[in-house]
């Protein structure tokens, strides 16, 4: 299969070459980029000095003559620019960003304060989270990867609402995330000095994966949720660690909930449920695809808590994208994923 990456000099791209180079059914045949156009690969990230690319300026109908698959790992309101010449084209399209995720123009309008799609196309989009929608995936030409925050979430919360044991009205979703989710590009707010030794909450109430989050679980139930979310940086490279709050339903115990996790995830390669008691961290995922997860209960308060731990990068962007291309293939689902976390 032949694959093509376009914003392959971001961090989400060079982890999505990472994957891909060692994919035994994959052949990276071009890698497209901007800002470092003109430059060979090993040069923009030196740990890969053994991919022999060069960065190229993208072009719809040079990337259809060579790739039967094209992934976008670009910032939000540029893929919607660019897939749909690719799809007219017989390409089949991954893509990294938000341009797919929302099925409703408007919505992305407001959380994200750009232009997207038409909603035809974003209705032709499948959602990509890998263990939810596998059926949709399979088959698909346009598969929206979701979000890195709302992978962490969505597979901590989905069971215990799809399985009723929480009240749908108070949910309030407490995430932190290494600074590498906030991309390449140098930023004040991403600057050592602004980062070290500190921890920073920010877009409270406004972040644009809360309407993606709350369209996801209604997809799921049939029932319309709001989420209270909150997101903070924390000054690591990698990693998100997100802690879920629900209010339990009566009689529901941490039996219950953790019973809930199991059968979700039973046979899923990726999500590992830890042993009663133990709480998941992102260490224990670093570079790696899976997410661990447990669930308690705060006999005292009556609230279910979930705990979510992925690699932003790899589960949360590039890794849970190959998952996708293998679904999408009808090939094994771990199929190059097959990497352990990194420790220490």
């Amino acid at each position: 299969m032949r694959v093509a990456i376009l914003g392959a000099t971001g961090y989400g791209g060079a982890e999505l070459v990472r994957l891909l180079r060692r994919h035994p059914e994959v052949t990276i045949t071009a890698v497209y980029g901007h800002s470092q156009s003109g430059k060979p690969l090993a040069e923009v990230f030196p740990h890969l000095m053994d991919v022999d690319v060069e960065v190229e300026p993208f072009d719809a109908s040079d990337a259809a003559a060579r790739a039967d698959v094209v992934f976008t790992a670009t910032p939000a309101g540029v893929s919607h620019t660019v897939i749909p010449a690719l799809l007219e084209r017989g390409v089949r399209c991954i893509d990294l960003s938000g341009d797919f995720r929302l099925k409703r123009r408007e919505t992305y309008r407001q959380w994200y304060g750009k232009e997207t799609a038409e909603e035809a196309l974003l209705a032709r989009a499948v959602y990509g989270l890998a263990e939810w929608f596998a059926d949709a995936v399979r088959g698909a030409d346009l598969v929206a990867n979701p979000g890195c925050y709302p992978t962490a979430t969505l597979l901590g919360l989905l069971p215990l609402v799809k399985e009723g044991l929480v009240e749908d009205d108070d949910i309030v979703v407490d995430a932190k995330s290494g600074v590498s989710g906030a991309g390449r590009s140098p930023g004040l707010a991403t600057h050592f000095s602004e980062v070290n030794e500190n921890l920073t909450a920010y877009k409270i109430g406004v972040h644009q994966h809360i309407p993606e989050m709350e369209q996801t679980v209604t997809a799921v139930t049939g029932r319309a949720v709001r989420l209270t979310f909150i997101p903070h940086l924390v000054p690591m490279t990698r990693g998100i660690l997100a802690t879920i709050y629900a209010r339990a339903k009566a009689g529901v115990t941490e039996r219950h909930l953790r019973e809930a996790l199991v059968a979700a995830y039973a046979d899923k390669p990726f999500v590992r449920v830890r042993p009663a008691g133990v709480v998941p961290r992102t260490k224990d995922v670093y570079g790696s695809n899976y997410c661990d997860l447990n669930a308690f209960f705060d006999a005292r308060t009556g609230r279910a808590v979930v705990v979510a731990v992925i690699d932003n990068l790899v589960k949360g962007a590039a890794g849970q994208a190959v998952q996708n291309l293998n679904m999408m293939m009808g090939w094994p689902e771990t199929l190059g994923l097959d990497l352990g976390p990194v420790f220490p």
